[in-house]
């Protein structure tokens, strides 16, 4: 190779290089990762192994590539199918300690300073798993890491309403010991809000953070929906962006700011879920100029291959977002975390002192 091209080349890795490591610095705060969608794909292996299950491949990165074809399809339910086998590879209590303790440790080693972390518990109860147990098990795990986190309890849109309401008084019953907050999660047509009024409001009551998955498969107007039955923040809620028309858009972004709606989007997730067709085109920087309170999680890391460094390089390079916006986002994040106080202003603390450049 000629000295010029070599040296050419090596400025670019070079290059690379110190931009991954810039923003594996930066302070970040992570309020939108599912446990089940996280799995380090060594861990997922050794677990399917261990538990004869039949996958779909037998080396840790051909595992991760099938599982990230599989999310890259274009459709949330299509996106959905892959936790079928992470769940079932987590269906014992050692399992479950280990996937939270590990999802901690990724988190805090890309340099989250804060991060929420949620699963729907009873969904091991197909595999003889109490949802106590489980929930026992997940909060150990987190808490054997150092980094600020906390559990958030999910209900699936999918369930009997039966059940969604015991996965809230679960959540409930171990509030101030590790759940922090309710969630519900799953597919969004067919099952607005409304289904699920007296498990929010159960929660609510319980003194629980309510968070509300709407707005990205459905109409935005699901996110006003369960703004009004409590839910304080939004996981994905893009199509709150999308108005049949002026006059309903800017009620609708009126409604959002008054109310302190504050939205957990995933880019990434929502190109392969098929919400948006790109990174580029995604809503993100518009709903900043907005003036909406946003911030940027990564959903599954797993299923989308994305950390927190890499989706934030990402919406930088592609959609626009400075890196000022960047760190407003991280401060948002931060202000409206479920956890206790004095973790919020930690974090709030750690993330004003650095320059994001």
């Amino acid at each position: 190779m000629p000295i010029s091209a070599y040296t050419a080349t090596s400025n670019a890795t070079s290059n690379a290089t110190s931009q991954t490591t810039y923003w594996q610095q930066l302070p970040k705060v992570l309020l939108h990762e599912h446990l089940d969608g996280g799995l380090r794909p060594q861990t997922l292996l050794e677990l399917c192994q261990h538990k004869q299950l039949v996958i779909p491949a037998t080396k840790p990165s051909e595992l991760a590539d099938w599982m990230l074809a599989n999310a890259n399809a274009g459709s949330l339910v299509r996106y959905l199918d892959g936790f079928a086998l992470t769940v079932a590879a987590m269906a014992s209590l050692d399992a479950c300690e280990r996937v939270a303790f590990e999802a901690a440790e990724d988190a805090r080693l890309d340099g989250c300073v804060l991060a929420e972390f949620r699963m729907a518990p009873l969904l091991l109860e197909e595999y003889n798993l109490a949802g106590e147990a489980v929930v026992e098990a997940l909060i150990a795990g987190l808490q054997r890491s150092d980094l600020a986190c906390g559990l958030i309890v999910c209900g699936i849109k999918l369930d009997p309403p039966e059940k969604i309401l015991r996965a809230a008084k679960l959540a409930a019953c171990y509030q101030g010991q590790g759940v922090i907050g309710f969630d519900l999660a799953g597919p969004e047509r067919g099952f607005p809000p409304a289904l699920f009024a007296d498990a929010l409001a159960l929660a609510r009551n319980a003194g629980l953070g309510v968070t509300f998955h709407a707005g990205e498969a459905d109409d935005g107007s699901r996110v006003l929906e369960a703004v009004a039955l409590g839910a304080t923040r939004i996981g994905h809620g893009i199509n709150v962006m999308y108005a049949r028309s002026a006059a309903q858009q800017e009620e609708w972004l009126n409604q959002a700011r008054a109310a302190a709606t504050h939205f957990e989007v995933c880019p990434t997730s929502n190109v392969h879920t098929g919400a948006v067709a790109s990174l580029a085109t995604h809503p993100l920087h518009d709903m900043i100029e907005a003036g909406l309170s946003v911030s940027c999680s990564t959903d599954n890391r797993l299923m989308s291959g994305v950390t927190m460094s890499a989706e934030l390089q990402a919406v930088h390079d592609q959609n626009g977002v400075s890196k000022l916006q960047i760190k407003r986002m991280m401060q948002q994040a931060a202000a409206v975390s479920f956890l206790p106080e004095a973790a919020r202003n930690k974090a709030l603390e750690t993330i004003a002192a650095v320059d994001f450049g």
